[in-house]
């Protein structure tokens, strides 16, 4: 199925063009406004999911690994049996998962050579990014810290942190959904740039709270006081 002009532009924000590809989009770029607009979308999209990861930033190996999956997932489209197209803003929620885990680091998996664990992070950026973006979540003040809540209809949500300080050599931020009086743990994280955005992996029921507290390396089964931040309820 030959791909359309329209449809290269997760690519082009990835750098995922081969030469004859990136040349024709740019061309077509300047006289095509969707385009440019959906383009700076993907970039404030990437730009905004500053996650930070506890352990290495990906290698330059890691990177070629992830471009080619997302181009392999490119070439690898089938059009589903009714013939409607997938909308390229859905289609293209991958490749942006794939430049934030690239640029930015992934999330609450370790890196190492297992392409199954990459994909797995890829998914929860995929996540994040979609909840993000979706014009029907809400959105939760935080009652401490400096930040907010996105929470979408389904209980997928992300946390987003403001003005956070690095945690203490050999402490790590870790994130809690705290239903009633039971906290549930949601992931370690740091703050990267005095901001973190981060992914909660379980749902977000209503009238819950997503508070975050220091713990040991590692995180703890039960949080420490005093929280850093915490959410309204939901």
């Amino acid at each position: 199925m030959e791909i359309s002009i329209h449809e290269l532009t997760a690519g082009y924000a990835l750098d995922a063009l081969d030469p004859a590809e990136r040349e024709a989009f740019e061309a077509h770029l300047e006289g095509c406004e969707p385009c440019r607009q959906e383009l700076a979308s993907f970039w404030e999209v990437t730009g905004g999911l500053a996650v930070a990861a506890d352990g290495p930033a990906p290698s330059p190996a890691l990177r070629e690994r992830i471009l080619d999956a997302a181009r392999a997932e490119q070439q690898n489209v089938v059009p589903i049996s009714s013939r409607r197209r997938v909308s390229p803003v859905l289609a293209s929620v991958t490749a942006i998962a794939a430049a934030v885990a690239i640029g930015l680091g992934i999330y609450a998996v370790s890196l190492n050579n297992d392409l199954d664990s990459t994909r797995a992070a890829l998914t929860a950026q995929e996540n994040a990014a979609t909840v993000l973006a979706d014009p029907d979540a809400t959105t939760v003040a935080l009652q401490s810290g400096s930040g907010r809540l996105v929470v979408a209809g389904d209980g997928d949500a992300v946390l987003v942190l403001d003005d956070l300080e690095a945690a203490p050599a050999g402490k790590t931020y870790q994130a809690w959904v705290v239903e009633g009086t039971t906290p549930v743990p949601a992931g370690t994280f740091a703050a990267e740039d005095g901001q973190a955005v981060v992914p909660i992996p379980q749902s977000v029921p209503d009238g819950a709270v997503v508070a975050v507290t220091v713990e040991e390396s590692g995180g703890a089964t039960s949080p420490t006081l005093p929280l850093v931040a915490a959410s309204d309820p939901v």
